[in-house]
């Protein structure tokens, strides 16, 4: 028996379920940290690029910590973001040879229609009718 990376794994139609509800927190998602972007934050140091610390006074910006929810949130429930600036989710899968792979959709796709390896990435990507 092999050992898989994730605990949860998704049948093609559960991720699509899934997606219905997390397209949504995605696109949100990108309009905050493109926000945040124009005034300077670096998200992923969690920083000001300014050199004064956070803002000024010790905090974040509300805008991080909705991302940080959002990402939470996706977490949560198995989903993995691969990449944030894209909008990039995969969705753990068990391939009926028992191979674990990764269902993959990103922002301005219609639907989930490919999937890669765990090693491969985005670059990867093969279309569904291949899994």
């Amino acid at each position: 028996m092999t050992h898989s990376v994730h605990k949860r794994h998704y049948s093609v139609e559960e991720a699509r379920r899934v997606l219905t509800s997390a397209h949504a927190l995605v696109v949100r998602m990108l309009e905050l940290k493109q926000l945040l972007d124009r005034q300077g934050w670096d998200l992923s140091r969690h920083e000001y690029l300014g050199g004064r610390g956070p803002n000024g006074d010790g905090s974040f910006p509300p805008e991080m910590e909705t991302i940080v929810e959002i990402l939470k949130s996706l977490d949560q429930k198995g989903v993995v973001v691969k990449g944030i600036d894209e909008g990039i989710l995969d969705f753990p899968h068990l391939r009926s040879n028992g191979e674990e792979v990764y269902l993959c959709w990103k922002v301005g796709e219609d639907d989930i229609g490919f999937w890669h390896g765990l090693a491969e990435g985005f670059a990867g990507r093969k279309p569904l009718i291949e899994l």
